[in-house]
């Protein structure tokens, strides 16, 4: 199965991260003031874009390339970066191909990236700097302390996102509980839950992009957003059969990603997302959840009788009114479950309102 061009684009920034062998002998290069065009794989197309210069079949390793960067011409590795395939080689890719490019090693590495579809890995001599081209896409690697200045401040404002939706994730199920939850209530979350989502995808990239220098980045991107796609699942769940849209889980959280950064911060868009339709003041229209979320934060309750529980009582208020017996009749529901999950409801219950009014 080929690899989408976000995958290829953040397998090539993983490779080029610091820590890596890649990435050290691409710095070797530039504290010696030499470029080098390293092509990242090797097939038929990119041997027949070769000529001249020499085969090696060697291991990989980053003295290794800074040395053969001291002559002219290309250096072909595997895609794995194992091996230094060849060197010295002169690469003639299609003339015909469009490059927004002026000098003649980034001219070359773009049109070899986009004709052999492997990224191409280009160090400018004169500017310093070192290019990937992957994916139809150029992209210039930074400085750690560059990235983790930019890494910090977004993770600043998922901090502040994070601490919002925990406020109208606590005042919706203090609604939920009450049986008062309206359309702007279930948007409100669902809003959220994807602003967190699309920052929590960006801080991602800096840590795939830092590698052996993001592990704490990463440590606090987990604490803040664990359970966070599971939240979404269950929101979606809970309300996608009151709309009588049809859609399902996927269509409806494909729906939400698909939304612009305009349009998320609409309410009226992150519900017709869901399947709502959207009239007048229909925002302000009853809804009532089926009560996943809810008992998915009772504890020890698997995820077969949450679905039980959820089909056979049918919403969350006739779960929140069965007693130990009425519970007992739901297939794999003991005794012992029942009294979990009726404890549990009830201190989900007293929870969410004493946090609302008090």
């Amino acid at each position: 199965m080929q690899p989408t061009d976000d995958e290829l684009f953040r397998a090539t920034q993983a490779a080029v991260a610091p820590g890596t062998e890649l990435r050290d002998g691409l710095e070797r290069i530039l504290r010696g003031n030499t470029g080098a065009l390293i092509v990242l794989g090797h097939d038929k197309t990119v041997e027949s874009l070769s000529t001249g210069g020499f085969p090696l079949d060697i291991d990989f390793a980053a003295t290794r390339l800074r040395e053969l960067a001291k002559m002219d011409g290309a250096i072909v590795v595997d895609r794995d970066v194992t091996k230094i395939l060849r060197a010295a080689t002169q690469l003639v890719p299609d003339p015909s191909i469009e490059t927004s490019e002026s000098g003649t090693r980034h001219r070359t590495a773009e049109r070899v990236a986009k004709q052999t579809g492997f990224p191409v890995v280009s160090v400018s001599q004169s500017m310093r700097i070192i290019a990937l081209y992957v994916a139809g896409r150029r992209h210039v690697l930074r400085d750690s302390s560059q990235i983790l200045s930019t890494a910090n401040q977004a993770l600043q404002t998922l901090e502040r996102y994070k601490s919002r939706l925990d406020e109208v994730t606590g005042t919706l199920s203090a609604l939920e509980i009450e049986d008062l939850v309206t359309i702007r209530d279930v948007a409100s979350v669902l809003q959220r839950l994807e602003m967190v989502r699309r920052i929590s995808e960006e801080i991602s990239s800096y840590v795939v992009e830092l590698g052996s220098d993001g592990r704490l980045l990463t440590l606090q991107l987990d604490e803040l957003t664990a359970g966070l796609s599971n939240d979404l699942e269950w929101v979606v769940l809970d309300y996608l059969a009151s709309n009588r849209s049809g859609l399902t889980l996927e269509e409806a959280s494909d729906n939400l990603v698909a939304l612009d950064s305009a349009e998320l911060l609409d309410l009226s868009a992150c519900a017709r997302a869901l399947g709502f339709t959207v009239v007048g003041d229909s925002l302000d229209g009853s809804v009532s959840p089926r009560g996943y979320r809810l008992l998915n934060r009772v504890p020890r309750l698997p995820g077969a009788i949450v679905d039980r529980l959820v089909l056979h009582f049918g919403g969350l208020q006739p779960l929140l009114a069965a007693n130990i017996e009425d519970l007992m009749a739901v297939d794999g529901v003991g005794e012992g479950r029942a009294r979990i999950v009726r404890e549990g409801l009830s201190r989900l219950a007293e929870t969410s309102i004493l946090e609302r009014y008090v």
